[in-house]
């Protein structure tokens, strides 16, 4: 699988504090090797849309979609706000 960054992942990945994009680039290096590592939780949050989370931290996720071989990058940022955004 590859990785495919959006402009609005880049922006919000930008804007974290240091300690929560170094977790952020952690999961993304796991979600490359192993995809099914159980701190990742990854999961299907809305079927319509084929949007996937996965777990950063606690507070914070990062959205995705799959598609064909890569895995594009959509938003970053607090559990509720990035779940929120389209």
């Amino acid at each position: 699988m590859n990785l495919v960054f959006t402009p609005r992942f880049v922006r919000a990945h930008r804007r974290l504090d240091r300690a929560v994009r170094a977790r952020a680039d952690k999961s993304l290096r796991l979600l490359m090797s192993n995809p099914r590592h159980p701190s990742l939780h990854l999961k299907k949050v809305r079927s319509a849309e084929d949007v996937w989370e996965v777990r950063v931290d606690r507070d914070h996720r990062m959205t995705l979609r799959i598609e064909k071989d890569c895995y594009v990058m959509r938003n970053i940022g607090k559990h509720d706000e990035v779940l929120d955004s389209p």
